[in-house]
């Protein structure tokens, strides 16, 4: 079995520069996750950010909408540690409540504006359990209120999934530092994360709850879907 990507201390520090090699379009998925957000909201929006550590999303939604007040999960004590470092360097710290956790541990009791939950998904094994995270994310949200998921993608039995590979594979050897031998290392890990099908994903969402299904964004192996709770 490979070796499982934990979020450790090294792997936070190290997260803003893999993530933009891994995923090169990065910054235009948040920017355009925060329009997706704004289109749906009024400005005094109380948004629920799944998946927040490393503080990227937090920062880049408070930009746009200085009245925006957001709810931070996380369930990894690293990553919430950089968010919270970028919260302090960027914005108001009394608009933002940190959750060490995921969906589940957000208090329930208050109904959300807007969620998003951003490159979490392919984290998580059991596609029953995919359906419970969002799920849990559909309970917080008002009726009518956007959310925004992002994550990896792919069909192992179809074979552009391997042309993927092999392009992320060479994008890594072109733009880092790294070995072949260090990259093939990484792509085990990478690999042994749980891929489902694009039509999969639309069909967890809808069954947690979710209409407007919408695809707007596409990058190697990952997409973006903005959708409405029911």
């Amino acid at each position: 079995m490979a070796e499982e990507l934990t979020f450790n201390q090294d792997t936070a520090t190290e997260y803003d520069r893999g993530i933009r090699r891994t995923l090169p379009t990065y910054d235009g998925l948040v920017r355009l996750t925060t329009t997706a957000l704004r289109m749906e909201t009024d400005e005094n929006a109380n948004v629920l950010v799944i998946g927040a550590g490393g503080g990227n999303e937090l920062v880049e939604f408070s930009k746009l909408n200085p009245e925006w007040t957001f709810t931070a999960a996380d369930p990894s004590e690293p990553m919430l540690a950089e968010a919270r470092a970028k919260v302090e360097a960027q914005i108001e710290s009394e608009r933002v409540k940190f959750v060490a956790g995921s969906a589940r541990d957000v208090p329930s009791d208050h109904q959300f504006d807007a969620a998003s939950c951003l490159l979490v998904l392919h984290f998580i094994e059991d596609e029953e359990a995919k359906v419970e995270l969002l799920w849990e994310i559909r309970k917080r949200l008002k009726p009518g209120a956007p959310f925004v998921l992002a994550s990896m993608v792919g069909d192992r039995e179809d074979p552009s999934f391997e042309e993927l590979f092999k392009l992320w594979r060479h994008s890594w050897v072109d733009r880092s530092s790294l070995s072949e031998a260090q990259v093939l290392e990484m792509e085990k890990i990478v690999r042994a994360l749980s891929f489902v099908p694009l039509g999969t994903i639309v069909e967890l969402l809808r069954e947690a709850g979710f209409v407007r299904i919408t695809q707007f964004f596409q990058t190697t192996f990952f997409s973006a879907w903005m959708c409405v709770a029911e």
